[in-house]
């Protein structure tokens, strides 16, 4: 390399011909990008070569591998993980520039605010995820499905927001779920989850949409509100009857 490199930012991604080139040209200013495509059947990576990304070509369910699979071929002393459904606004880029350009911060993460669109509409909660860490003090990714970095280190929170364009139609919807789900209950299944009775359907519904409805806010967003939260509900009934059937097997 000619010279250091300060930001590796990273995408996972599979089939997301739609929205990688908008994620991709969000990310433009990063030293380095290296997309991680999982077994994509469409045109996700010829478009992501196109962008002048590095593409890492391989597949399986496990998510932090493929975390951890990025960070061996990073080069940058930062690195920035975002999904394909992801775009880094202007003013989130302005700032982690600063960020990573500041040598007397002893801050090793940074959890970043998270703007979610369902349906096309803002939802009224955001949320803070940790996606920008420096290299060496990222220890490792774990958790198959809903992974998490451990990072060692003090920890610091950014303002500017990420965009994720989410749960765009009920068809994409309803195939994820049904997909996703199959996998939530082989964990539930692995773990020794304690037999799925009739009253533990209610409980998980009832807890998902509490959740997404009030403890979130989805009251305020009005139809898709109620549509997103009944929607929550569903999925965890979806999940939990997997779990129940392949109990029964």
């Amino acid at each position: 390399m000619g010279k250091s490199m300060k930001l590796s930012a990273i995408v996972i991604a599979r089939n997301e011909e739609a929205r990688i080139e908008r994620c991709l040209s969000s990310l433009a200013w990063a030293d380095e990008i290296i997309v991680v495509d999982n077994g994509s059947m469409d045109r996700t990576k010829e478009l992501a070569r196109k962008k002048g990304a590095m593409v890492i070509d391989t597949s399986t369910r496990d998510f932090a591998k493929l975390r951890n699979r990025a960070k061996e071929q990073a080069n940058g002393e930062w690195l920035l993980y975002i999904d394909a459904d992801e775009v880094v606004t202007d003013k989130l880029a302005e700032e982690i520039n600063r960020i990573i350009s500041n040598k007397q911060s002893s801050v090793s993460g940074y959890e970043l605010r998270r703007e979610n669109y369902y349906l096309g509409h803002k939802w009224p909660q955001d949320e803070y995820i940790l996606r920008l860490m420096r290299k060496d003090a990222l220890t490792e990714w774990y958790g198959e499905l809903h992974e998490t970095a451990r990072v060692t280190g003090e920890k610091g929170r950014l303002n500017a927001p990420l965009l994720h364009d989410t749960h765009r139609t009920l068809e994409e919807m309803v195939d994820k779920t049904n997909e996703w789900s199959a996998a939530e209950a082989m964990l539930r299944l692995r773990s020794g989850h304690p037999p799925v009775v009739w009253w533990r359907f209610i409980r998980v519904m009832l807890t998902a949409f509490i959740d997404s409805f009030v403890k979130q806010g989805g009251w305020k967003a009005g139809t898709v509100g109620w549509i997103e939260s009944i929607y929550q509900a569903f999925s965890m009934f979806i999940t939990y009857a997997k779990l129940w059937e392949r109990q029964q097997r």
